[in-house]
């Protein structure tokens, strides 16, 4: 379910905020749902337990996941605004990930933006 890029510059933990959010975001987490286990996400994934931990720690700091020892980590109910701000986040994500991408072939962004500009209707 959770993608991370290994050649993407981006720490893992962050990688793995984003795409957790992201999930959530779209529909394919919801409130209530359980996710693995630190050391099975970590062992699925092929990645140090200790950036699973800490992007399950920065996820419950903003109120997006709860961990409680009888059901382990679970998605928090969001409310309306939160998960638009959810979605603006993940659209903030692929907007830095699209320029990154961009600046890589050459295009400054003044160059993306006349791009994308001349896509309009």
């Amino acid at each position: 379910m959770f993608q991370i890029d290994p050649s993407d510059p981006t720490p893992i933990e962050t990688q793995l905020v984003r795409t957790i959010r992201s999930a959530i975001g779209a529909g394919v987490l919801a409130s209530g749902d359980r996710l693995p286990t630190v050391r099975q996400l970590a062992v699925d994934l092929r990645v140090n337990a200790n950036a699973v931990a800490g992007a399950y720690l920065e996820l419950e700091r903003q109120g997006v996941l709860q961990t409680d020892a009888r059901n382990g980590t679970t998605v928090r109910s969001p409310s309306e605004a939160a998960r638009r701000e959810e979605l603006y986040l993940e659209l903030c994500a692929l907007e830095d990930s699209f320029l990154r991408e961009a600046a890589a072939l050459g295009f400054s962004l003044d160059d993306v933006i006349i791009h994308l500009d001349s896509r309009r209707g």
